[in-house]
């Protein structure tokens, strides 16, 4: 087991932020005089960087660069002052944090959120466990399904891909995995359907945290 990672996505997998963005963001928009958008709707808005997600929220009319930029760089500020209000970890996250941590499996976390709030985030949430690596997106690589950051990540904790479990939850998290040649696993209490994650190469899907230990117990 010494030779054994999972590599966990945060928003939707370790961590329930959705309320948290979705706040953020409607205040911005509010601010801008444009419609909000109901908390499920958040859901597809999600996981492919925080600039892509505001131009999602806004109108198509005003989908400009300087429109995306102010409400963007609003967003930020909002969201560096807001992050923490209503995230917490998923019922059986902790559970599970403890018995891969007993097992001596490696844990690390791969996010295409802002490697700043992700490292916040982290700070407030998960400081109980030993992450030997946390990484959000940063100029150094491109955002995830490009493998590049998760073959880093691997590096630094010293685990060969293919023994590396990658534990998220969306249509991004899977093709990352299967690019990268971790095993994918959806996580299926996330922001996305289950059907997202198998059609995008998920070889397991779990309904619960601790389930994953199932894939642990005969190794």
């Amino acid at each position: 087991m010494n030779d054994r990672a999972v590599i966990f996505d945060l928003d939707g997998t370790l961590a329930d932020t959705l309320e948290d963005i979705a706040d953020n963001m409607n205040r911005v928009l509010a601010g801008k005089g444009f419609p909000t958008h109901e908390y499920d709707a958040y859901r597809f808005y999600v996981g492919n960087g925080l600039r892509n997600m505001v131009a999602e929220c806004l109108p198509e009319s005003a989908r400009n660069d300087a429109m995306i930029t102010a409400c963007h760089d609003r967003m930020v500020a909002e969201y560096n002052r807001n992050y923490i209000n209503k995230t917490r970890l998923y019922d059986g996250i902790p559970e599970l944090l403890d018995a891969l941590s007993s097992q001596r499996i490696k844990l690390a976390l791969l996010s295409n959120k802002a490697d700043l709030l992700t490292q916040k985030i982290c700070g407030e949430l998960l400081t109980k466990w030993k992450f030997e690596a946390v990484l959000g997106d940063n100029e150094r690589f491109p955002r995830k399904p490009d493998p590049a950051a998760a073959l880093f990540v691997s590096e630094q904790i010293g685990i060969a891909p293919a023994n590396i479990c990658y534990l998220g939850d969306s249509d991004v998290d899977m093709k990352t995995a299967n690019a990268a040649g971790f095993y994918p696993v959806g996580a299926g209490w996330g922001f996305r359907p289950k059907e997202e994650l198998a059609a995008n190469g998920a070889k397991r899907i779990i309904d619960h945290p601790m389930d994953l230990l199932e894939m642990f117990s005969k190794e």
